[in-house]
């Protein structure tokens, strides 16, 4: 039944199939054409994949990204960070990744990251002098900063597949996602030098005290959700409920931006979103119960501890596989099926669940920059259509390395991943 599954969905995926009907497809096709158990259980493992209180937080911070985007939130952030960075070299690039940061902290998707920052700064740094593909590609990879600083949808996923802390792994994200920050506004700078790009503000602490006024109700939610959780006020779940009040209540009565009809469209797209990844997470349920079925997390874990004996060289053989799987595959859908295999391994070798949910989180947030898959590489190409794919591509590479350059820094240095984690414990 193993080889059935994954030669079916091999060949769907070639087959361009979308990924969630690929997966259910191929759980399907290998119970029927084995008959070793009731086809019925494909959909009973679906519905038990989607049965669980703490998948709530996904549809839910979805909502509260959106809302707090169509409130105003976004625009007040960028004006934040410009009277931060903005008169630096490359001024308007850093704004970009210092306003991708704080968004991060609202809407915990990668590609509503790149939409909502995106379509302000792109067109910002176009008129400003900055090369289009540079603008694009730069954005591409500052969105990925959102799914790594807290609340993270990625970081919900795994830790409900392996069972791990949510709490702790949000707050395990977030000084690697400062650093993923900082590396990127660096490279920007060292770019910016070359080409010429200067800084387009001049800040004044006038202008600083009054854009920090404006954009501190955006900043408080990422306090409350974190500091509710760790405080044993609400659960990551509850917490996912507050900001959506928080985000309405922040919208409709204090910017005053966030009309009905804005209400809508964000529950709307939301609710699309949302569906799309719980289709994914309810087939990659049923493929992952085959795979066990069949003991295939067993055997792969006995093939790679045959190469890998000690902890540093499983990371890095994991990293490698990681890094592939995730020009191929969703990321939520990726957590849900590897990390079960992974999971034998990771306990012989006492690597901590916290941080390798770090390390698989960033190696799955990378392959949103890596073709064919690079989600966020067509959300980019989507906001200036004057510039191709591959220009985009070409021009996201370097903030590509730096980021595996960051990956093997959260691998080989666990306490960037765990300080927080253990000095709140």
């Amino acid at each position: 039944m193993g080889d059935i599954l994954l030669i079916a969905f091999g060949v769907l995926v070639v087959l361009n199939v979308p990924l969630a009907i690929g997966m259910g497809l191929a759980s399907l096709l290998a119970i029927i054409m084995t008959d070793k158990v009731p086809v019925f259980l494909v959909a009973q493992r679906m519905f038990t994949g989607l049965d669980s209180f703490p998948l709530l937080a996904i549809p839910l911070f979805m909502i509260a990204g959106s809302l707090m985007d169509r409130g105003g939130i976004s625009r007040r952030l960028i004006h934040l960070a410009s009277n931060i960075v903005g008169n630096i070299t490359g001024g308007l690039a850093l704004v970009a990744v210092l306003a991708c940061m704080f968004f991060a902290a609202i809407s915990g998707s990668a590609p509503a990251t790149v939409v909502a920052i995106g379509s302000i700064m792109v067109p910002a740094m176009i008129k400003a002098g900055y090369d289009k593909d540079f603008a694009l590609g730069l954005m591409a990879a500052a969105g990925c900063i959102g799914v790594i600083i807290p609340p993270s949808i990625p970081f919900v996923t795994y830790g409900i597949t392996m069972n791990a802390s949510i709490g702790k792994l949000f707050m395990a994200g977030v000084v690697p996602g400062i650093i993923m920050g900082l590396s990127l506004m660096i490279l920007c700078y060292i770019i910016a030098k070359k080409r010429g790009y200067r800084g387009t503000v001049k800040p004044t602490m006038e202008g600083f005290v009054a854009a920090f006024k404006e954009s501190i109700w955006g900043l408080m939610m990422p306090l409350i959700i974190l500091g509710g959780i760790y405080g044993g006020i609400f659960t990551p779940t509850e917490a996912a409920t507050v900001a959506c009040v928080y985000s309405l209540l922040v919208g409709i009565f204090i910017h005053k931006e966030l009309t009905y009809q804005e209400t809508v469209k964000s529950f709307s797209e939301a609710g699309i979103t949302s569906a799309m990844v719980m289709l994914i997470i309810s087939t990659a349920t049923a493929m992952g119960w085959v795979m066990t079925t069949e003991q295939i997390p067993i055997k792969v874990a006995t093939a790679l501890s045959s190469i890998a004996n000690t902890p540093e060289m499983l990371l890095l053989l994991l990293n490698i596989i990681l890094l592939i799987t995730g020009c191929l595959m969703e990321l939520n859908a990726a957590i849900i099926i590897l990390g079960p295999i992974f999971l034998p391994l990771i306990l012989k070798m006492n690597i901590d669940l916290i941080h390798f949910g770090v390390i698989m989180v960033v190696n799955m947030t990378i392959g949103l920059l890596t073709p064919p898959l690079g989600v966020n590489l067509f959300v980019a190409g989507g906001l200036n259509k004057d510039v191709s794919f591959n220009q985009i591509v070409r021009a996201s590479l370097p903030f590509t390395a730096i980021l595996i350059f960051d990956l093997f820094l959260y691998t080989y240095l666990p306490e960037l991943s765990l300080y927080l984690v253990r000095l709140l414990s």
